[in-house]
């Protein structure tokens, strides 16, 4: 069987070059076009997308409970977005912030991660990485954190 992160990096590795090159000529206005997958890379990132969707880790599962339905500050998340060519595990464009929740794969691919977490950076985005073990064993001080980003970017407080 193959992991969902194994799928997701071999997306990375195959147009790693490409978006190298993209990155250093990204400026700092960017739309939803210039983040938003070619109509080719789409086609093969949908159905990934729409599998870890279905299939989430406990972690990402949990971490989605507290994020969905405007409960962070009043800003909507979005699960498994794809920007480019990453999709990422949690994304609210209202206030450019990625959250990514790491399992143990991630312990093999910090080269890939920085090189996903630099892309994402240049083009806007902040990013905040949490590993599997904090959302499941603290998940308070993981909102607690999230909101305090949401807040410095200017998100709406919730009532």
């Amino acid at each position: 069987m193959v992991n969902n992160n194994d799928k997701k990096f071999s997306a990375i590795e195959e147009s790693k070059a490409n978006t190298e090159s993209n990155a250093e000529n990204e400026t700092t206005n960017h739309s939803w076009q210039t983040i938003q997958p070619s109509p080719q890379l789409w086609q093969r990132l949908k159905p990934l997308a729409r599998q870890m969707r279905a299939e989430p880790t406990p972690a990402e599962h949990k971490l989605w409970q507290r994020l969905r339905k405007r409960q962070v500050q009043g800003v909507k998340f979005r699960r498994q977005v794809a920007i480019e060519r990453f999709i990422v595990d949690f994304c609210c464009f209202d206030v450019r912030l990625i959250i990514e929740v790491d399992g143990p794969i991630h312990q093999y691919s910090q080269e890939q991660d920085a090189i996903r977490q630099e892309y994402l950076e240049n083009v806007g985005f902040r990013v905040l990485r949490f590993t599997n073990e904090e959302v499941l064993s603290d998940i308070e001080r993981v909102v607690e954190k999230i909101k305090h980003e949401v807040g410095l970017a200017g998100g709406v407080d919730s009532p």
